[in-house]
């Protein structure tokens, strides 16, 4: 009896143990594996970077310090995050240009082809100036060619920008309410064909034209002539970008 007894006993502590050795297997089986963690790479692929800024008054800044236009911030924010890049900016951009008078600009000045990011905001004085639509719509993408043989012939390295509304300015307000609304309607139309020709021929394009529709609700995005963006307004713009601008000097 006493030896069935402890055989008895040691069968089931067998399965006992049995058991135990099953459930940690099952807990180490189904633990959850943490994802790895992915970094920004902290330069981009070149040690250099050549950035051009093509544009009209919103690209140079008018009404800002030159150190305040979104293309001086977005270099200082890319110093910032690739310490150990060289960065260069050329701006063609100057207040009242239309997409004729850029076009004419750059055939003059005929920069290099050596850019690593070309950026884009053209379109607000065809609109201001009562331009016939066809003439952006032609000149538009002509100009998107032009950024993209400047950017080294790659696409990936154009990011344009949507116009800005002067309608929620100071000096928008003196176009009453039926004017302001012509006027936004009239910019959302040059800033669909934009968007629409960029999405369709895979070129970035990043909408700003929301930061300058709270203008009037936040006078701090609008600069100290009642019209142009603030140094706020364009350090949102430069925030906007970031994240396409990373990726064209990724690739």
């Amino acid at each position: 009896m006493k030896l069935q007894f402890k055989q008895i006993v040691t069968i089931i502590l067998s399965i006992f143990l049995l058991s135990c050795g099953s459930d940690d297997t099952a807990s180490q089986t189904v633990a959850p594996t943490l994802p790895p963690v992915i970094k920004d790479p902290t330069t981009p692929t070149a040690p250099s970077v050549n950035y051009l800024a093509l544009g009209d008054s919103y690209t140079i800044g008018q009404s800002v310090c030159e150190t305040c236009r979104f293309p001086e911030q977005l270099k200082s924010g890319l110093k910032a995050l690739y310490p150990q890049t060289n960065f260069s900016l050329k701006v063609i951009a100057t207040t009242g240009w239309t997409t004729s008078n850029l076009i004419s600009a750059i055939n003059t000045q005929s920069p290099e082809s050596n850019y690593d990011l070309v950026t884009l905001l053209i379109g607000v004085n065809n609109q201001f100036q009562g331009k016939n639509f066809a003439l952006y719509e032609k000149e538009f993408p002509e100009l998107v060619t032009k950024a993209i043989a400047l950017a080294k012939g790659d696409k990936k390295n154009v990011i344009v920008l949507s116009i800005p509304d002067y309608a929620y300015t100071k000096f928008g307000m003196m176009y009453g309410t039926e004017g302001r609304m012509k006027i936004s309607a009239e910019i959302d139309q040059y800033n669909t064909l934009a968007e629409n020709y960029c999405l369709k021929n895979g070129i970035a394009f990043v909408s700003i034209t929301g930061i300058t529709r709270q203008g009037l609700m936040n006078t701090s995005l609008v600069a100290t002539d009642g019209l142009h963006p603030s140094q706020q307004a364009y350090s949102m713009f430069v925030e906007k970008m970031m994240p396409q601008v990373k990726i064209a000097l990724q690739d």
